[in-house]
């Protein structure tokens, strides 16, 4: 393993779900609802943040390696559940929408690892569709962890109406990703 800033980053954002999930479970008292929800966005925005950037170094600086390419999308699947399950468990998103982006994120990395075997993952390469869900995930979340009014807008409100569409997107994108795939499906039967 290679220790270089694109991996530091993702490690990092390993490191920060422990923190806002934890953020939610502090004793009571120890910080009003409103500084936990705070908080937590901030940790869940600067993870989200670290996602983009260990990307962008490792191409910029010529930095990846066959550990990044590992541990960045765990990391961000990682991410992306936890945040999930604690709004699930806060009341601030259907168990329904959590599981169906959970279960895509499984059913695709699952389809990707069982591509790459064959020498196929190209097939099953992160689409542009792809991308848009998880832009539309992550602020979505990020208005969801929020949760109380900013400015004067409804931060559940428009949080849910972004992780439908989300959810829409990752429906579709599953749909993309399994029909690129298919001729390796019915080809290994």
């Amino acid at each position: 393993m290679r220790w270089n800033i694109p991996n530091i980053l993702t490690v990092l954002r390993i490191l920060l779900i422990p923190v806002f999930v934890g953020l939610f479970y502090l004793p009571e008292g120890m910080l009003a609802l409103h500084d936990r929800n705070f908080f937590a966005t901030v940790a869940f925005g600067l993870a989200a943040f670290t996602d983009w950037l260990d990307g962008y170094l490792a191409r910029r600086l010529d930095q990846t390696s066959a550990f990044g390419a590992f541990l960045d999308p765990v990391a961000d699947k990682l991410m992306v559940a936890a945040a999930l399950i604690v709004l699930v468990e806060f009341d601030r998103v259907g168990a329904i929408v959590a599981l169906i982006i959970i279960g895509r994120e499984i059913a695709i990395s699952a389809l990707r690892e069982w591509m790459a075997a064959m020498g196929k993952r190209q097939n099953v390469a992160v689409a542009v569709l792809g991308k848009f869900k998880t832009g539309f995930q992550m602020v979505a979340i990020l208005f969801l962890l929020y949760h109380d009014p900013l400015v004067g807008l409804d931060t559940q409100l428009v949080g849910t109406v972004l992780i439908f569409i989300a959810a829409v997107l990752t429906l579709l994108s599953m749909a993309y990703y399994l029909k690129a795939a298919w001729p390796q499906m019915i080809a290994r039967e």
